[in-house]
This record gives C-alpha cells, sequence and structure tokens, in this order.
C-alpha cells in the first residue's frame, strides 16, 4: 500500500513538474519594453526633443494629399502597378500566406494512400493474385506546442512580409517624388542657365564692340567675356545629362522603358509646410520597417518557445486502413477491410547537446533581434529629425538667397550701365554675372531641398495612411 501511494505520489510530481515546464511553452508574444523617449530633436533647438501639439500628424496624411501635381500623382500609379521590387513583395507574402496554411494544417492527421497489388506463380502452378488499397494515417499530438509555437511563428513572419510590402511602397513613392521634384529643379536650373547664356552672349558682344570703338578695351577682356559664356554653355551641357540619366532612371523606377517624363514647374509644386510629428508610440505603428523588426522578435520569441519544446516527449499516432486479401494474414477472398493503430511516445534523453545548443542559439536571436529593433526605432527618430531640419534650414537659407538675388540682379544691371559710362570694367560685369547664376542656382537647389526634407519626412513618419 506504501509503495503504491509513493508511485502515485511521484507520478504526480512528474506531472506537476511536466505542466509547470511546459506552461511557458503556450505563451503569447507581448511586446518587452522598449526606449522611445526623446526620440526626436526640435528642428531648431540644440538640446529639446520635439514638442509634440497633436496626435493627428503629418505622419497621418495619404501619400495623394502630400504629392498633389496631378503629373506626379500618376508617375507614382505607374510605379505602384509595375515596379518589380513592389511586385516581388506582394509575391513574399503570397508566399508567407501559403505558409501559414501549411502550419495550421500540420494539426491535422495526414494521409496517403498507397495501393499494392503482387501476382506470383510457383513451379508452374495457377498465379496467386495478393492486393491491398491500404490508408496510412499519421497524426503529431501537440502536448507541448511545438506545432502551436511553429504555427505563431508563421503568423508573425506573414505579418512581417505585409510590412516589408508596406516599406517598400512607402520607399518607392519616395524615391518616385525625389526624382520628380529633381527634374523639375533641373528644369529650372536650365532655364536659368539659358537666360545667363544669352546674358554672357550679349556681354561678349558689347566687348568685342568696344575692343573695336573704345580705346582702352584690351582683347584680354573680350577673352575674358568669351570665356565666361564658355562656362555657361558647359553648365548646360551638365543639366542636360543630368535631365536625362533622372529621367531613365525615373522610368526604369515604374517598370517602363526610358523615355521622355511628363512634369509641371518646379513654382507650382504646393508641399505641405506644418508638421506635427506625433508621439513614439505612433511612429512605432506607422513605420511598416520598424515593425516588420517586431515582428521578426516576435518571430524569435516563438522559435525560443520551439527549441524549449523539443525537450518534451512526442507523441505520434499511426493508424492504417486496408482493404486486402492478403491470405497470409489469415483473410481470403474476396477481401476483408484491415484496421490497425499504434501510438508511440518518444522522450529525447541524449541528443549529443543538439537541443541545448539550439535553446541556446534561439535566445541569442531573440536578443539580437530585440537589439535591431531597438535600433530601428532610434534610426526612425534620427531620420525625423534629420528631414525636420533638412527642411527649416532650406527653407532659411532660400528666404536670404531670395533677398541676395534681388539685389544681385540689380548689381548685374547697374554694373552694364556704368560700363557702357566708362565707370566700370569688363570684369566686374562678368563677376556681377557669374555671381547672379550661382545664387540662383543654389537657391533652386535649396527650393527643391525643401521639397526633399519633405519626402523624407513622409518616408520617415511611415508613409502617411494608407
Amino acid at each position: 500500500m506504501i509503495m503504491k501511494t509513493n508511485k502515485t505520489l511521484l507520478l504526480m510530481a512528474f506531472a506537476t513538474i511536466l505542466l509547470t515546464g511546459c506552461k511557458s511553452l503556450y505563451g503569447k508574444y507581448e511586446r518587452p519594453e522598449v526606449n522611445t523617449s526623446g526620440l526626436f530633436r526640435d528642428a531648431m533647438a540644440d538640446r529639446d526633443t520635439l514638442a509634440v501639439r497633436d496626435t493627428s500628424s503629418f505622419a497621418n496624411i495619404p501619400w495623394r494629399k502630400v504629392f498633389t501635381d496631378p503629373q506626379l500623382q500618376g508617375i507614382i500609379e505607374k510605379g505602384l502597378a509595375h515596379n518589380p521590387n513592389l511586385l516581388n513583395a506582394a509575391l513574399s507574402v503570397q508566399m508567407a500566406e501559403a505558409q501559414l496554411k501549411a502550419a495550421k494544417l500540420s494539426f491535422l492527421p495526414s494521409f496517403a494512400f498507397t495501393p499494392q497489388g503482387t501476382i506470383s506463380s510457383w513451379d508452374g502452378n495457377p498465379a496467386s493474385k495478393i492486393y491491398s488499397l491500404p490508408v496510412n494515417a499519421s497524426w503529431n499530438v501537440d502536448l507541448f506546442g511545438t506545432l502551436l509555437s511553429s504555427k505563431r511563428s508563421a503568423q508573425v513572419a506573414m505579418l512581417q512580409s505585409k510590412d516589408y510590402q508596406v516599406s517598400v511602397q512607402t520607399k518607392l513613392i519616395a524615391n518616385i517624388a525625389n526624382m520628380y521634384y529633381t527634374l523639375l529643379m533641373l528644369d529650372k536650373q536650365m532655364e536659368l542657365v539659358t537666360d545667363m547664356e544669352k546674358l554672357t552672349k550679349d556681354t561678349w558682344d558689347i566687348m568685342l564692340l568696344q575692343k573695336d570703338a573704345v580705346i582702352g578695351v584690351r582683347s584680354t577682356a573680350v577673352q575674358r567675356a568669351e570665356s565666361n559664356y564658355y562656362s555657361v554653355l558647359t553648365q548646360k551641357v551638365d543639366i542636360k545629362r543630368q535631365l536625362r540619366e533622372t529621367e531613365n532612371a525615373l522610368s526604369l523606377l515604374i517598370g517602363q522603358q526610358a523615355q521622355t517624363v511628363s512634369r509641371g514647374k518646379l513654382e507650382d509644386q504646393r508641399l505641405p509646410t506644418e508638421f506635427s510629428t506625433g508621439v513614439g508610440v505612433q511612429l512605432l505603428k506607422n513605420r511598416a520597417d520598424v515593425h516588420a523588426a517586431e515582428m521578426a522578435l516576435a518571430q524569435c520569441f516563438y522559435n525560443v518557445e520551439t527549441a524549449r519544446s523539443r525537450f518534451y516527449p512526442g507523441l505520434n499516432i499511426n493508424a492504417v486502413g486496408a482493404f486486402t486479401n492478403n491470405s497470409g494474414m489469415g483473410i481470403v477472398n474476396p477481401g476483408k477491410w484491415l484496421l490497425t493503430a499504434v501510438g508511440s511516445l518518444t522522450q529525447p534523453i541524449f541528443q549529443n547537446g543538439r537541443l541545448v545548443a539550439g535553446l541556446k542559439v534561439a535566445k541569442a536571436q531573440y536578443e539580437q533581434a530585440y537589439n535591431t529593433w531597438q535600433n530601428a526605432i532610434l534610426a526612425a527618430g534620427s531620420e525625423v529629425s534629420n528631414a525636420l531640419v533638412q527642411y527649416n534650414s532650406a527653407e532659411e537659407k532660400s528666404k536670404v538667397e531670395a533677398k541676395q538675388i534681388e539685389v544681385l540682379r540689380k548689381n548685374v544691371d547697374d554694373t552694364k550701365d556704368l560700363m557702357a559710362s566708362a565707370g566700370s570694367t569688363y570684369l566686374e560685369v562678368i563677376t556681377a554675372q557669374s555671381t547672379l547664376l550661382n545664387v540662383e542656382l543654389s537657391k533652386v537647389a535649396d527650393d527643391f531641398s525643401k521639397m526633399q526634407a519633405v519626402v523624407n519626412l513622409y518616408s520617415a513618419l511611415g508613409g502617411g495612411a494608407k
């Protein structure tokens, strides 16, 4: 009686240990603590974090309301329909969905139909015919959560593939917009250089006339004016090359052969100018790549669960149902049903350290995934801060350059007038023209930089509402 009681207690204790150890095998992923404080720096302050005014922010604006140029919208729509990277991302989602479906079906028994037949004759005797029509069934009973954790891992893998698809789409839209605005910038620069080409040619012609008509105008003055004209021509050639290369790159991005890109004008663009970026949690929600990093962390969490479950017994049930006339099994024609079922329990004891090593690797991969996720959050915050400071700096420079251009244009006109009355030298005219062109080109570049900052902020905040 005492021995029976001790045996019962021992079994109960063993069962308790198993249940206690298995409790964590069925746990669901929960987001761990992550540092999101001070995620954005104020664009104007040196140390302060960004003061957030509301939660209805630029991060929630759809791309069509950010990029309102109809021609740009048409190009973006072509890219969304034909870009190969985005098409491949959609196929990756389909593959992940298929793998998830397979993981869900792994809870069900597997069946196989393996018909067999033999004909045999011994020493000229009549042939004997034996047939068997078996259906084999095998069922892996998920006692300790191996299949469950695998299914959950497949679920987060599918979410991660969808995040990747969204991330590719956001980057595609941002790249298309950046290239489009680059074309508008180059168009404007081409317009300025063409105007300056005429201006420098006129200066050269005037000096040619003065050389023949005015005493004191040397041939070196004419040579300098001619050189200045050629310098403008080389700038024009460079801009033409950049226009063609940008059109080719944009055509490739939207999955089309290289061609001319229809577009508007730089000065007609209307982009948002007021930004409230939202809080860190919102960034976690909108940034698909950040969420994908978290899904990778969740996948590693379930991989740890799977590695733990391999230390516990595995229960497999195999069954066979066959219609056969095999007389060797005591069955005679015309055929009878044969049903068998076997259950086996396998408890790992010594696996050459593979199970322990597998668990250690899974835990280390989880830590790596956590570090990657944390860094993705910090990188996202840095991108937001960089975009904001880029916008503010470009806007400030553009305002100053507008005033500078106004002064320089008057300076060019006045210098030319003075040169006509011998109150100014040829060098002052050429210098004034060169300075004006450089500042005009610089202002166009800063206006483009401001547009680029809006595009970068759109991308850094997760691509807006979907």
